[in-house]
C-alpha cells in the first residue's frame, strides 16, 4: 500500500476555515480523514501541508511513527512552530483514520480498547456562536446568566464561558469584580450541580491572573483555563498552587518538551493539549502518559471542526486520565451537513457512547464542504483603553 496525495479541503466556518486534511492511497477507496485547521493562518497551514506532503507521498501509510519522524525532522527545521505542527497533526490524523479502516477497527481499539463507556461533553456558552461566546459585555452579568440556562436547557452539564475581560498587566477592582459578577450570575443560574469552566484566553498578566483566580476560587469552578500565558510557566505554577480551582493550560503548546516543563512546574492540573496542533494523535499519545505520570487530566482543546471533534473523541476512549471533551456545535447552522458521525451523543447530560466504525468513525462530504470555500475569518482583535495592543 502506498501513498498516492495529500490534499486539503477548506471549508469556511466564520471564525475559523476547517482545513480537512485527505490521505489517498493506491487502495481504491481506502483514504483517511486529518483536521488541520488554525484560525488567522489558514492558507499558510494549506502551503505547509503541501511542502509536507512529499515527504510522505509514495510511502507505506502504515509506517505511521516512521511517517512522523520524517515529518518533523525533515526538511532541516524541527515540526514544532505552530503551522508545520498544525499541517503535521492534520496528515497525522488522517493516518490513524486510515490505519482503523486498514485494520478494520476503531483507532481506541487498537491502541488498547476503550477504557471508558461514555465521554462527557462541555459546550461553550451559545453552543459556540461567536456573538455570544466572545462578544458578550463583560459588564453583562445577566446575560451570562440567561446563556448558563440555555446550556443546561440544552442537556450539557457542564460549559465554559469568557467571563473574564481583556486587563492590562495591572489594574483595579472593576475588571475583577465585573468577572466576579458574571460566574456569580451563572452559578445562582443553574446550581451547584452543573460544572462551569472560565476562559481567560491568556489575556491576563501572571499578576492579574491570580487577581481574577482568587475572586473566582469560592464560585467551585471545574477549572480555570489560561489565566496567563503559557510561556509564563513560574507565573501559571504561581496561580495554580495558590488556588483551589485547577488550572488548565496546553491549547498553544507543542513540543513535547514544552509539556513536559509545565508538568514538571506543576503548573497546572489540567492539560489541554490540542491534537490539530500538538503533533496529532501520534505526539498527542506521548504527552499524554507524560501528564499521566504527573497525574494531570487530560481535556483536549477542541473548538475546531468535526474531525478535530472525533479525533478528539477516539483518543479519549482509550485515555485513563481524560476526563471531558470540549464541543462546538452550533458555531455554523449547516456543521451537520458536511460529516457524518458514527457515535452517538445522548442528549440528556450529553455522553458520547463509543464509535464502532473503523478508524475514527467519520465521513466529510466533499460537496457539502465546497459550498462553503475560503473566506477571511472574521476578525478577533483587542486593543486596550490606551490604544496599546492586547491578546484576544
Amino acid at each position: 500500500m502506498k501513498i498516492t496525495a495529500v490534499e486539503t479541503h477548506v471549508c469556511h466556518a466564520r471564525m475559523r476555515n476547517w482545513v480537512f486534511v485527505k490521505v489517498v492511497t493506491d487502495q481504491p477507496g481506502l483514504y483517511g480523514w486529518g483536521e488541520a485547521t488554525l484560525e488567522w493562518h489558514t492558507r499558510s497551514v494549506v502551503a505547509a501541508v503541501e511542502d509536507i506532503a512529499p515527504l510522505i507521498v509514495g510511502e507505506d501509510p502504515r509506517r505511521i511513527e516512521h511517517l512522523w519522524q520524517m515529518m518533523f525532522r525533515q526538511h532541516f527545521w524541527h515540526g514544532h512552530g505552530v503551522v508545520r505542527s498544525t499541517a503535521i497533526s492534520g496528515i497525522d490524523i488522517a493516518l490513524w483514520d486510515l490505519a482503523g479502516k486498514t485494520a478494520g477497527m476503531p483507532c481506541s481499539q487498537f491502541w488498547g480498547g476503550p477504557v471508558r463507556d461514555a465521554i462527557r461533553t462541555y459546550c461553550h456558552l451559545g453552543g459556540g456562536k461567536m456573538e455570544d461566546f466572545y462578544e458578550t459585555a463583560d459588564d453583562d452579568a445577566k446575560r451570562f446568566g440567561e446563556l448558563a440556562k440555555a446550556a443546561v436547557a440544552d442537556g450539557f452539564t457542564a460549559f465554559k464561558s469568557m467571563a473574564v475581560p481583556p486587563t492590562m498587566p495591572i489594574e483595579g477592582l472593576t475588571p475583577v469584580r465585573r468577572a466576579e459578577a458574571a460566574v456569580a450570575a451563572m452559578r445562582d443560574a443553574v446550581g451547584d450541580e452543573i460544572d462551569i469552566m472560565v476562559d481567560c484566553h491568556a489575556r491576563p498578566s501572571p499578576a492579574m491572573g491570580l487577581k481574577f483566580g482568587k475572586a473566582l476560587d469560592r464560585y467551585g469552578l471545574y477549572f480555570f483555563e489560561e489565566p496567563c500565558w503559557p510561556e509564563s510557566v513560574d507565573g501559571l505554577a504561581m496561580i495554580n498552587a495558590a488556588l483551589t480551582t485547577p488550572v488548565a493550560t496546553g491549547e498553544r503548546v507543542t513540543r513535547l518538551e514544552e509539556f513536559r516543563d509545565l508538568f514538571a512546574a506543576r503548573a497546572c492540573e489540567v492539560c489541554q493539549l490540542d491534537i490539530t496542533h500538538c503533533g496529532g494523535l501520534t505526539n498527542a499519545r506521548r504527552i499524554a502518559a507524560l501528564a499521566d505520570a504527573h497525574r494531570i487530566a487530560l481535556a483536549p482543546h477542541n473548538p475546531q471542526g468535526p474531525v478535530s471533534t472525533a479525533a478528539s473523541l477516539e483518543f479519549g476512549f482509550s485515555q485513563p486520565g481524560y476526563i471531558i471533551c470540549e464541543t462546538v456545535h452550533a458555531d455554523v447552522p449547516w456543521r451537520d451537513d458536511v460529516v457524518s458521525e458514527s457515535y452517538t451523543v445522548e442528549r440528556e447530560g450529553r455522553l458520547v457512547r463509543p464509535n464502532t466504525q473503523p478508524g475514527l468513525g467519520i465521513e466529510i462530504n466533499e460537496a457539502e464542504v465546497a459550498k462553503h470555500p475560503f473566506e477571511q475569518e472574521l476578525p478577533q482583535r483587542v486593543f486596550y483603553r490606551d490604544g496599546a495592543a492586547g491578546d484576544w
